[in-house]
């Protein structure tokens, strides 16, 4: 398994923030590494909300669909999965200020069959996804709450 997590000051507040990330299709303005991410279904985004997202890896695209797993005020978790991989991702959040908000972003991901073979030789490629989301994602945001 492979762990990454790193720890961003975000210029948002707390509930700004959650109710923007509970929404993943906004991952492609956030993570680097999504080309795609789309709503399957609709109505109001909550638990159970699904969502196609085509990552780029190493120069190949994957298709996973994730599912808000878990949302509380200061916490939300989704899990996401295919054929070779499944990943959680888990952010928890602290109000800094009325305007601030610090946001841990914890990312797993495992491996299936054949292609956990190849998890050790990934470490360094997720750390450098992990720094660019972390430099990424306070911008991203910043242009929701100027």
């Amino acid at each position: 398994m492979i762990i990454v997590e790193r720890t961003v000051v975000v210029a948002a507040p707390l509930d700004g923030l959650v109710a923007y990330l509970e929404d993943f299709s906004h991952a492609e303005e956030w993570d680097p590494g999504t080309v795609r991410c789309v709503r399957i279904g609709d109505g109001p985004v909550g638990v159970g909300a699904r969502w196609r997202n085509t990552s780029r890896f190493r120069g190949r695209e994957t298709e996973l669909v994730y599912r808000l797993a878990s949302r509380e005020r200061d916490r939300l978790v989704f899990e996401g999965e295919n054929k070779t991989a499944a990943t959680t991702d888990d952010m928890a959040f602290v109000a800094m200020s009325d305007a601030v908000t610090r946001l841990t972003y914890r990312a797993s991901l495992r491996f299936k069959g054949l292609a956990r073979l190849a998890s050790p030789f990934l470490r360094a490629e997720f750390d450098r996804l992990a720094d660019e989301t972390a430099t990424r994602l306070p911008v991203a945001v910043s242009a929701r709450f100027p």
